[in-house]
């Protein structure tokens, strides 16, 4: 579906330009990208083969990748087997000299050797081991540099992703009516997302108040106590569909809307408006998040809208960079962001939005088609 070989072409030239004589990634987004080597749906816990610290793929400039894995991953998690060179590492080999004869046969030079920041730590002490510790740098840091501006394939994926999510968020909201809990809620939206073609949720599952940040409320997706009347409900969910991912929200009233709640709600779908159309080339990604908070400041609401305007999305449902006060990154045609304010009013009442976007020229294009307006089950 994608084109890896073009992928690490690109990853070529960002080699060359950075003096990395190697590359290694362990299986994660970053690898997934580059050779199409699936990562697993996240668990609870943790799962491991023996010797499954040497997993990833070896990178140089203008060579195929060489890939290192254990038997039991080539043989049940590699569903199709990457272009490039395929070193097998059995339960009974010595996986420490496997691994170093493969490493110190590709990283022969004395330049920089990159490493993805998803490997077990065992992996960079090996690597510092083979080739020193101060030849090594981080190297996900070189992969989102190719990975936050999106090929028109990669906006048609998650394009699906954010269907799969819309067609869960109408099937389920019909049912937040008082008596409802948070629990069934959550089972609901998770189940739908699998009808709806979801491989995975992109992350926890999260739909709650906001009205109380100091107790449990925040966190109620497991909730079982039914719903009052007149509870605002907040949804923030998100899909996986061709190993790109959604971040979706909305509110529905169980009931009649407390009073207020509506004319905060329009100040919300305001600050959304204004960080939308900021979010164009060569805007300031804190420049931006400023915009959007604008209108819930003037309006007197700014501590309660408590977090940032958003973050990249694409294959993790978090990248950089982050519309957020502390990042001046500049934006460029092609990024995708979430636009996600908030309000969230102790005591009485929390809203949210968030959809994903399209930084462009005349501000940012939606992907997500659903409404935008707030939903009263009354």
């Amino acid at each position: 579906m994608f084109d890896h070989a073009a992928r690490q072409r690109r990853l070529s030239e960002r080699l060359r330009e950075e003096g990395v004589d190697l590359l290694f990634l362990g299986l994660s987004s970053d690898l997934e990208y580059l050779s199409g080597v699936e990562r697993g749906i996240p668990f609870f816990g943790q799962s491991s083969y023996p010797h499954g610290w040497v997993a990833g793929g070896f990178f140089r400039p203008d060579t195929d990748p060489v890939f290192v894995l254990p038997r039991m991953v080539v043989l049940f998690d590699l569903p199709v087997r990457p272009d490039g060179e395929i070193v097998v590492v059995d339960e009974t080999d010595d996986g420490d000299a496997v691994f170093e004869r493969v490493a110190r046969g590709l990283g022969h030079g004395d330049g920089v050797v990159a490493v993805g920041d998803r490997v077990w730590a065992e992996t960079a002490l090996h690597l510092a081991r083979i080739f020193g510790a101060d030849r090594l740098r981080t190297g996900s840091a070189l992969l989102n540099r190719l990975r936050r501006v999106k090929s028109a394939d990669e906006l048609e994926a998650m394009g699906r992703a954010c269907l799969a999510v819309e067609n869960a968020m109408a099937a389920v909201t019909p049912l937040v009516r008082p008596g409802v809990t948070m629990a069934e809620l959550t089972e609901e939206v998770e189940a739908e997302l699998r009808q709806a073609g979801s491989r995975t949720p992109s992350f926890a599952t999260h739909i709650f108040t906001g009205t109380d940040p100091d107790s449990l409320d925040n966190h109620a997706s497991t909730a079982r106590e039914p719903l009052a009347d007149g509870t605002a409900v907040l949804f923030d969910f998100g899909g996986v569909v061709d190993g790109y991912c959604s971040d979706f929200g909305r509110t529905v009233v169980a009931g009649e809307p407390a009073p207020g709640l509506a004319d905060a709600y329009d100040v919300m779908l305001t600050a959304f408006e204004e960080g939308r159309a900021a979010c164009r080339p060569g805007a300031l990604a804190r420049d931006v998040n400023a915009a959007c908070r604008a209108p819930i400041e003037e309006a007197g609401l700014g501590e309660h809208f408590r977090h940032r305007m958003g973050h990249g999305i694409g294959m993790d449902v978090h990248e950089r960079p982050f519309l957020s006060p502390e990042d001046g990154t500049p934006l460029e045609a092609g990024m995708t962001f979430t636009d996600e304010p908030s309000i969230l009013l102790r005591g009485a009442f929390g809203m949210r939005i968030e959809n994903v976007v399209v930084c462009d020229d005349g501000g940012a294009r939606v992907l997500n088609q659903y409404p935008n307006a707030l939903v009263c089950n009354g």
